[in-house]
């Protein structure tokens, strides 16, 4: 990518984060609504599914991080169809600027987004009880992991958004395809409890397999399994939903 392609993603990445002091309810999705999840599941399930809401929050963060992560990915589709719908497209490639520089303006915007939602759960994970058991480099690894495949699932949002011709197609196709992965998933209860047929769907679902990485980092679990399989589904979301996005975004754009 050329010098001037990188300043103009740098200047489109930065409009649509300078978007959110002119419309917060940008953020709820970043900020509200994570955290109204986290104090759900650790209230009202906490105490049915372990112990104490204290102990079922050690084993679920990590799980509502990624499940987070996974659902504000359809901000990225959602924003750019909006976009297309509006013109503003059109009206950004009478500039001499990149050609896909709005594309990738707005993914590197949502990718700030989601690093802000991670911290934010960990902080206020913390302030309920949440223990990091190991130290800042696994931190920092988390958060490498999250953003890493955060944007690789971002492309599959990124299709759908050229393909549908409504904002609202691409919520719906993502709550369809979502809801399952992150609810038949390790995020929010131990995969041995389900039944047998669900286990092993719910084992080779990458929403266990991150949750599972992210928990072996921030607490010292099982890491080296979860974390390459982590990296495998990264690889093969990009690589498939990567090429098809740019295909689908020429013909549309």
């Amino acid at each position: 990518m050329s010098t001037m392609a990188l300043r103009n993603t740098a200047t489109l990445a930065w409009r649509t984060l300078v978007q959110i002091k002119h419309n917060p309810f940008e953020l709820f999705d970043f900020s509200v609504q994570p955290i109204m999840f986290l104090l759900l599941f650790t209230y009202v399930f906490g105490g049915a599914i372990a112990d104490s809401p204290g102990q079922y929050l050690t084993y679920a963060l990590p799980g509502i991080i990624v499940q987070n992560m996974l659902f504000a990915t359809l901000n990225t589709g959602v924003g750019l169809n909006t976009d297309i719908s509006k013109g503003v497209f059109d009206r950004l490639r009478s500039l001499p600027i990149a050609r896909f520089s709005p594309l990738a303006g707005r993914i590197v915007a949502d990718v700030i987004k989601q690093a802000w939602a991670i911290a934010l759960l960990l902080v206020i994970g913390m302030i309920l009880g949440f223990r990091i058991g190991t130290g800042p480099v696994e931190v920092l690894v988390t958060f490498v992991l999250l953003l890493g495949f955060a944007f690789a699932v971002s492309w599959m949002s990124v299709l759908v958004a050229m393909l549908v011709s409504e904002p609202e197609k691409v919520q719906i196709f993502g709550f369809v395809l979502l809801f399952p992965i992150t609810f038949a998933s390790g995020a929010f209860v131990p995969v041995d409890t389900m039944p047998g047929w669900l286990q092993a769907f719910a084992k080779v679902n990458p929403t266990s397999i991150v949750a599972d990485a992210v928990r072996g980092l921030l607490t010292g679990g099982p890491l080296a399994g979860p974390l390459t399989q982590s990296l495998i589904w990264a690889a093969g979301f990009l690589i498939v939903f990567g090429p098809l996005s740019v295909w689908a975004f020429r013909r549309r754009v």
